[in-house]
């Protein structure tokens, strides 16, 4: 009997082609496995989706099967096959009329496509129709050999009108994908096996109550203050969990993190939940809050990696090459960023939606909202959050010190609501008398230059933070503020320097070693001459971090971003004098943030109203997210709910952008740039805590270099890289100036 093949031979490490009926077998169990998974939490037709994925499953590869593509694959052949081999399954399926599963296969390489762009065509719906008369005509050939290599397996589906939306069809495209992407790396030995660690919530619940109270022994709170946070926690712990959506307004330092946990477990053990998942708005705070769940919440013996994974940058590949390096959500409880979280589900691309399938059935803990995504994509967030919550069993907690109620402005939300908050009326009281004791921020009355903001900052007691709204900002005014004590030929020591630095421009894992490096000297006494110095950071510090500052200046932004950097400045209640300056600035190599120009004016006026001094903080957000809203004259947010309507695929992803920007992965670690070089297997976490986000057009100004075993990846040169203060900012600002010099844009 001949055999068919569905992947060529593999090099490093060699291994022989993948038979057909392999590889198809492989995905349809992986996929069946993914539908076992989440099926038990869809409130559709289960079986009407079950059969969907697996028929598309079946016959995702048909068009492998061409002469052509064999005769490619068994001469080892590695690049792009002749034929474009989903052009066979989509024909067939559609011939049975099972639509959702010929879209399914159509869109597991290109991603999901415009239906209405797909319906235009008429007969060629879903079909190449460069390809269209050769694969009608070999069909039947296919088909034939398909069932000659062993698969046997059929699936009819009763033609119905499919109820799916755009949140069911990237959850089907998911399951698919992962099958298929998965196997394809195990095949090529590239595979880390990913298994699912037992979630065992209960023993979980008991270890984050423990924690807690061992916290409270350590604290040096007041007692009215400990009593307050253990209040706090037991409300949450207790709260009721057949309620699918709680809004959550603690003040900053009142112990979300663990509160909510205690909550999300008592409703992971209640309703039988799959993961929990942690959405934080920056990749700084990651760390931080990693770091508290794995001590509080890993148990004896257990890998603390695969308890609680820890999501950082946007690490999703769909090339064959790439794939084993992909992100994914298998952990118990995963922490994330809002745009990793929030992009995945606007997604139509196969890379990012991979992991998607793992959501149905998970507690979600969206931590800080007012920072996780610009005002415009609140509305078809929403309406993706209530079908989660509906038609997929989720659970989700909208949690901040400064929460903007947006469900509750019809401007907003095409139908407001009131959702419950996770504590009673009475601590929330209490919470928010406590948060009025804090300083009141203050704005300065004209714009600065980089000499006047070094002056002003230097003027106010130490310790001081300086937040500024890009990360080339923050780099000029550190590397100004280091030259000023140290002159050019400065080095940062973390431990005694006069200025640290911290932004995404250092990797997570050099992140970490700051922030772990800012704590110690928060904590220090106050006459310890280490405590008076400068933290210059961007915005991923102000919320989440457990720092306590004695002065903070943060450059004009959004009336939320103000408010949290409040929570960083006398942040336990300290007996001293402190500072909280709003500023403007204009200066050489000081860049704009494009996402802050409306927000900025907003919080111009609201201070020319005297608001910070009339109205609480909640009602302040809430009210420049308002403001915001009715400046999108551009009806972004309009223009997204009808495009996902029309099913539009490709455009939503293209609107729903959390940062827009134009971003390349590179590599800062030169040991494990090698590995890879030299064909090394590396797992993806290890690509997660050594890499930097960096703009393609920065990219090319500086001296990296693509890593061409690994498409898509880039290298950095170590000269260009510091890993104790300006991370890549080191060598962009050496281009910077001398494009500067020579009249180049900055």
């Amino acid at each position: 009997m001949r055999k068919y093949f569905a992947h060529s031979a593999g090099e490093n490490p060699p291994v022989p082609p993948q038979e057909y009926a392999t590889h198809v077998s492989n995905v349809m169990r992986r996929v069946q496995n993914n539908i076992n998974h989440l099926s038990q939490y869809f409130t559709g037709n289960r079986e009407y989706f079950r059969r969907g994925v697996l028929a598309a499953a079946i016959y995702h590869d048909l068009g492998k099967l061409d002469e052509l593509n064999q005769t490619a694959l068994v001469q080892n052949n590695q690049q792009k096959l002749p034929i474009n081999h989903v052009d066979a399954g989509t024909a067939y399926l559609n011939n049975k009329k099972q639509v959702e599963s010929a879209f399914l296969v159509y869109s597991h390489h290109i991603g999901l496509q415009s239906i209405p762009e797909e319906s235009a065509k008429g007969k060629l719906f879903l079909r190449d129709q460069t390809l269209q008369p050769r694969t009608d005509r070999r069909l039947p050939d296919y088909i034939d050999r398909h069932r000659e290599a062993g698969i046997t397996k059929d699936i009819t589906i009763k033609p119905i009108n499919s109820d799916w939306n755009g949140l069911t069809r990237r959850i089907a495209l998911s399951c698919l994908v992962d099958g298929d992407h998965g196997d394809t790396a195990a095949n090529y030995g590239k595979e880390y096996p990913q298994t699912y660690p037992p979630s065992r919530w209960k023993e979980r619940l008991q270890a984050l109550d423990r924690y807690v109270d061992s916290l409270r022994s350590k604290n040096q709170d007041t007692d009215k203050r400990q009593e307050l946070l253990k209040k706090i926690y037991l409300c949450c712990r207790a709260a009721d969990t057949s309620q699918q959506l709680y809004a959550c307004d603690n003040p900053v330092g009142t112990g979300k993190t663990t509160a909510v946990m205690a909550h999300l477990l008592k409703a992971a053990i209640d309703n039988n939940l799959r993961h929990i998942i942690v959405v934080l708005p920056y990749t700084n705070i990651i760390k931080q809050a990693v770091d508290v769940y794995r001590k509080a919440l890993v148990l004896s013996g257990e890998d603390a990696d695969e308890i609680v994974a820890e999501h950082h940058n946007q690490a999703e590949f769909e090339d064959i090459e790439t794939r084993q390096l992909t992100t994914l959500w298998r952990a118990p409880i995963i922490v994330t960023t809002a745009v990793q979280f929030f992009e995945t589900i606007a997604s139509n691309r196969t890379g990012r939606l991979r992991k998607l399938h793992e959501l149905p059935g998970s507690g979600v803990f969206i931590d800080e909202t007012h920072a996780a995504i610009p005002t415009f994509l609140w509305p078809q967030t929403w309406k993706w959050m209530k079908d989660l919550i509906a038609k997929w069993s989720c659970h989700f907690v909208l949690a901040s010190g400064s929460l903007p109620r947006f469900w509750e402005l019809p401007d907003l939300i095409e139908t407001s609501e009131a959702i419950p908050d996770l504590i009673n009326t009475e601590l929330r009281e209490r919470a928010i008398q406590y948060e009025k004791n804090r300083i009141a921020p203050i704005s300065y009355p004209s714009v600065l230059d980089l000499e006047g903001l070094i002056d002003l900052v230097l003027s106010k007691p130490g310790p001081r933070l300086v937040i500024l709204n890009t990360v080339q900002s923050a780099a000029v005014v550190a590397d100004a503020l280091a030259k000023e004590f140290y002159g050019n030929a400065y080095r940062i020591n973390l431990n005694d320097s006069k200025v640290l630095h911290l932004s995404t421009s250092l990797t997570p894992l050099h992140r970490g070693k700051i922030v772990d490096a800012v704590k110690y000297r928060l904590d220090l006494s106050w006459d310890d001459e280490r405590r008076d110095f400068t933290l210059v950071a961007t915005s991923c510090v102000e919320a989440g971090l457990d720092f306590s500052f004695r002065s903070a200046f943060r450059q004009r932004a959004s009336a939320a971003s103000l408010i949290q950097v409040g929570g960083r400045v006398r942040r336990r209640g300290e007996d001293f004098e402190a500072y909280l300056v709003d500023f403007t600035i204009e200066a050489p190599l000081i860049n704009r943030h494009p996402a802050f120009v409306t927000s900025s004016k907003i919080l111009q006026k609201l201070f020319a109203e005297n608001k910070f001094q009339t109205i609480s903080s909640a009602d302040i957000v809430t009210e420049a997210l308002r403001r915001e809203l009715m400046s999108d004259v551009n009806k972004t947010h309009q223009i997204i709910q009808k495009k996902e309507e029309e099913l539009d695929y490709p455009e939503v992803a293209n609107l729903y952008k959390v940062i827009s920007s134009n971003t390349i992965l590179v590599l800062v670690n030169q040991l494990l740039i090698q590995k890879i070089e030299n064909g090394e297997k590396v797992h993806p976490k290890e690509i997660n805590r050594n890499s930097v986000q960096i703009w393609m057009d920065k990219v090319l100004k500086m001296c990296s270099f693509p890593i061409e075993k690994l498409p898509g990846l880039y290298g950095l040169n170590p000269d260009d890289y510091d890993e104790t203060f300006l991370g890549y900012m080191k060598g962009m600002l050496k281009q910077l100036r001398i494009d500067s010099e020579c009249g180049g844009i900055v």
